[in-house]
């Protein structure tokens, strides 16, 4: 029969997992002689009551765009001071929510197109040009193919008057 842990075990686990002290789930595993799924799952119920979890040790910079997005949300109705006793609990800068904060604001912006969609415009442009260059390639092999028929002719026939 599996062993059962109180509510307060799982919070204070979960608790280890975040900001400031961001302990991995196979460091508490360990130490804790728990199996990393009983802690997932934990983190994972942790998340789906709002919590930001992040988890197995990631710096803030290293948070999922959803952990950032909650880190926003939960802070968008707090005074400065607020949000200072926020970001010590959490471990993080309130420069760095600020921030979060104007990439959520300008997240449909054309300037702050996703990293991925630049590329496909870029991926798109380098179709064309490559596309282009064979298009060009091709026309200046079909004219060095025609020079050199001409220089054959001429060779047998003798240069035309007619040129």
């Amino acid at each position: 029969m599996p062993k059962r842990y109180d509510d307060n075990f799982k919070d204070w686990v979960v608790l280890q997992m975040m900001p400031p002290l961001n302990r991995s789930v196979a460091e508490l595993a360990i130490a804790l002689k728990l199996t990393p799924q009983s802690l997932r799952n934990w983190r994972q119920m942790a998340r789906d009551k709002g919590l930001i979890v992040p988890g197995n040790g990631k710096t803030s910079d290293q948070w999922s765009s959803a952990d950032k997005f909650n880190a926003v949300m939960e802070t968008a109705p707090l005074s400065e001071v607020e949000i200072s006793q926020y970001c010590r609990i959490k471990g993080i800068y309130p420069e760095q929510i600020q921030q979060w904060r104007e990439a959520c604001q300008n997240a449909n912006t054309l300037a702050d197109l996703k990293p991925g969609a630049e590329k496909t415009a870029e991926q798109r442009r380098i179709k064309e040009l490559e596309r282009q260059l064979i298009r060009s390639d091709a026309g200046r092999a079909e004219a060095e193919a025609l020079l050199e028929l001409r220089k054959k002719a001429n060779a047998i026939w003798g240069k035309d008057k007619e040129d």
